[in-house]
């Protein structure tokens, strides 16, 4: 049985014929950048995510480059967040003329150490960014006390977490803005790219719908510069029809999840994802920790199942930041992490004949190949 890492057709079958009148009803009203469709994704999108405000921007980078901007973050500041992310993350720190400044996470929830984000502030710290990875939120109420303690702002990367919870408040309401990518592969995902902010502030709302469509106030008049950044309707049109399946979906997930814990979580060499107490986890990625990675994951695709490494070099090793003078061992959880993940099949629509697969496939690949070390 052939168990895909990701099966998007399986996901979008049963809602075609009604993709199909969303996407129609798009081409009729002639609502493709902005307008009506989007306006009312925004608003149900702001419900979900038990908000005042939603603003649909072009990317989940999009989403995380204007909350920035909009809090007044540029040249000479630092903001905070954590290296084993998506590149996106740091990116969005960058582009506002910011530095970006890493800490390390929590050994099983894989988020920012509280404790650590004390030791890294210093004058010029502006903001942190919790990153809710996975589908786990961070744990913000101390991180919501060092940002108070100190006066920064905070920016969830809820880019993996539409739907987590943190002691029942939604991920992206927690923050000055929560931000959120809607890349196909996502919990809820577009047909495309798109993105979008969540806030309770009145101020923050009308600045990044300025920025969002290049300044502008009103049509032909811009009160500052900003850029192209808008949601177009197509996509807001399909994420409308899978928001009102969002809820049935990560329940899926984490029954999958709780079928992979059972089939895994005997075996030493396995480390399988926590959930903390304060959490509803929405396991957008499911990703267990082992030792001899690589053999593992070539035996499991000997028998056609999919997996993924979420992420295999941590920002602050990458190329790219090389500038900022971070070597190896900065970070010892987060590089541990990077060296032993592997993200197994997880989206709503697996069987659980197909979860029993690839446990299966898990425990056969230590069983033969692999020494037999704990995690």
């Amino acid at each position: 049985m052939n168990v895909p890492f990701l099966d998007l057709n399986a996901h979008h079958a049963p809602f075609r014929d009604e993709f199909n009148a969303a996407i129609q009803d798009v081409i009729e009203r002639c609502a493709f950048a902005g307008g009506p469709v989007v306006a009312e994704f925004e608003e149900e999108f702001a419900a979900f995510c038990h908000c005042r405000y939603a603003i649909g921007v072009g990317s989940g980078t999009e989403a995380l480059w204007l909350s920035l901007l909009a809090l007044g973050i540029g040249p000479g500041d630092e903001v905070i967040t954590v290296p084993n992310s998506f590149m996106a993350t740091a990116e969005a720190i960058t582009y506002c003329g910011a530095r970006p400044v890493f800490v390390d996470v929590d050994e099983r929830t894989y988020t920012m150490n509280p404790e650590a984000l004390i030791q890294a502030i210093t004058a010029k710290t502006k903001a942190v960014i919790p990153v809710h990875l996975f589908g786990q939120t961070a744990d913000m109420k101390p991180i919501q006390a060092v940002a108070n303690e100190f006066g920064l702002k905070i920016i969830e990367d809820a880019c993996q977490a539409h739907g987590a919870e943190y002691l029942g408040q939604r991920a992206g309401s927690m923050g000055d803005t929560g931000c959120f990518s809607f890349y196909p592969g996502k919990n809820l995902g577009a047909f495309g790219e798109a993105g979008a902010v969540v806030t309770n502030n009145p101020e923050l709302y009308d600045k990044i719908r300025v920025l969002r469509d290049h300044g502008q106030e009103r049509r032909y008049y811009h009160s500052q510069i900003g850029w192209n950044c808008r949601m177009d309707g197509i996509q807001a049109a399909v994420l409308r029809i899978k928001l009102r399946n969002l809820e049935a979906a990560n329940e899926r997930r984490r029954a999958h999840a709780a079928q992979y814990h059972s089939a895994l979580c005997d075996i030493g060499e396995v480390a399988t994802p926590a959930t903390a107490p304060y959490a509803r986890h929405v396991f957008h990625i499911y990703a267990i920790r082992v030792r001899e990675r690589d053999r593992i994951m070539q035996h499991l695709a000997s028998r056609q199942i999919g997996c993924a490494v979420h992420y295999p070099v941590t920002i602050h090793l990458q190329e790219a930041y090389r500038s900022l003078g971070y070597t190896s061992g900065a970070f010892p959880v987060a590089e541990r992490c990077a060296s032993e993940f592997i993200s197994l099949p997880m989206y709503p629509e697996l069987t659980p004949e197909q979860v029993e697969q690839v446990a299966e496939g898990v425990r056969e690949a230590l069983g033969n190949d692999i020494q037999r070390r704990p995690i």
